[in-house]
């Protein structure tokens, strides 16, 4: 109990850990890639508008989505033999001759005084024949999430896999020194672009926890040193407070259909357990009842079971039971430590902080197999999420003093390192799909 305990302490405390100041964007960096990169070519898109003044370079939006990705090397504007924006005009021995083995072309059109038409095409060099083609609405406010829907459909129809470009992730920041400390919760899009503030406070905030449907943040804050969870709207700013009990509240995790947070209570004897709030009833249901510590509760896609730490067997290990109450059953039992599960949203694997000839790693435990992939390379590393396409996970390390976040896909081929300028960058967990 006592290891759990303060496992959940040293969560908390990276938490309240002083860094300093960081205002920067995040900024991604391939550290790290073991497989094959396809070459492509992203031609630079025509503009049909009212002057010169061009909303975004959309073609260098999806390029760049296509670099960080791990899996494609977009060849350079420089070398390109031709720059082609119809399909009439693609010649595909000149691209044969680059290597190339797609081509994206495209235009945006300005249809009004804020509205835009983006158009491409996809051609497969090799077969010399076009692949998917797509014309959406946009403004200068949602051409960004645009071009990235774009690149989200070039890379599923080139690796069969659902794209993320055009998801967001969360994350928490502290800044400052003494009384002067600031934490925030942030926003931004899945590049590190568009980052915003959706709550700050001079009292310490830690895991947010996206709603289904990526209109919602809960978070634990510790406002008037008491641990409450809230439940904000991010496009309103709106926030309710949903739990306040005497004692520790914390770790929530929305249900699959919004409507529960599975989180973690405990008395004033420090005691934690897992519980469900309905959150239109506020009726609490309590699902562990051990004297052990048990926390860190989350869900399985289809709701039926809750994924969760507890030290009951005499360290850190990951354990399931019945949403609607049952008999606990032990998961890991692969080495000393195994916590903070995160199921992927296909539920097939089981996302967890393994501890690793003394190192504390993200892994991941193949849930029909039941082996275990270390996936990560840090000493203290912590809070793993993943991206709703379950290729992809991000979680948070350390650099130095600082907490920064990093990601790497699911077979460990692909890693990336997110930096937020100086400062203290904590506890991601990416949102799902959105819902359009």
């Amino acid at each position: 109990m006592l290891t759990l305990l303060r496992n959940f302490l040293l969560t908390l405390s990276a938490a309240l850990l002083v860094a300093a100041p960081a205002t920067a964007e995040l900024t991604i960096r391939i550290t790290d890639y073991a497989g094959k990169q396809t070459p492509v070519a992203v031609v630079p898109f025509a503009y049909d508008g009212a002057g010169a003044d061009v909303p975004l370079d959309v073609s260098s939006v999806i390029a760049a989505d296509l670099r960080r990705s791990g899996r494609f090397a977009p060849i350079d504007e420089g070398d390109m033999l031709q720059k082609p924006t119809s399909g009439a005009d693609v010649d595909f021995s000149d691209w044969s001759i680059l290597g190339v083995e797609a081509v994206v072309i495209g235009r945006v059109t300005q249809t009004g005084a804020n509205v835009f038409s983006v158009q491409f095409q996809l051609f497969d060099v090799f077969r010399g024949v076009q692949l998917v083609g797509y014309r959406m609405p946009a403004s200068r406010g949602t051409i960004r999430r645009v071009a990235h829907r774009l690149a989200d459909m070039i890379y599923e129809k080139l690796t069969g896999i659902q794209g993320v470009f055009a998801t967001q992730v969360a994350y928490v920041t502290a800044q400052g020194e003494g009384d002067d400390r600031l934490y925030s919760v942030v926003v931004s899009d899945a590049d590190g672009e568009n980052e915003h503030t959706i709550m700050e406070s001079a009292d310490p905030i830690m895991s947010p926890a996206w709603s289904p449907d990526s209109r919602q943040l809960a978070y634990v804050s510790f406002e008037n040193n008491v641990s409450s969870i809230f439940v904000q709207t991010l496009r309103t700013g709106n926030r309710i407070k949903v739990s306040s009990k005497a004692g520790i509240n914390g770790a929530p995790a929305f249900s699959p259909d919004g409507r529960k947070l599975v989180l973690t209570l405990g008395g004033a004897d420090g005691n934690l357990d897992i519980n469900v709030l309905d959150l239109k009833t506020r009726k609490l249901t309590r699902l562990t009842t051990n004297r052990a510590i048990d926390t860190e509760g989350t869900w399985s896609p289809d709701g039926s079971t809750v994924y969760f730490t507890s030290d009951r067997s005499g360290g850190p290990q990951v354990y399931k039971v019945p949403s609607n109450g049952g008999r606990p059953e032990r998961v890991t039992f692969d080495g000393s430590y195994n916590a903070r599960p995160r199921l992927s949203p296909d539920g097939k694997k089981l996302a967890l902080v393994h501890l690793d000839r003394g190192n504390y790693r993200i892994a991941v435990m193949d849930l029909e197999r039941k082996d275990l992939l270390i996936l990560s390379t840090g000493r203290q590393d912590e809070s793993p999420s993943f991206a709703p396409n379950s290729d992809t996970l991000i979680y948070a390390t350390r650099v130095g003093r600082n907490g920064v976040l990093e990601t790497v896909s699911a077979d460990g081929l692909v890693r990336q390192r997110l930096a937020a300028g100086r400062g203290d960058v904590r506890e991601p967990v990416w949102s799902p799909f959105a819902r359009f």
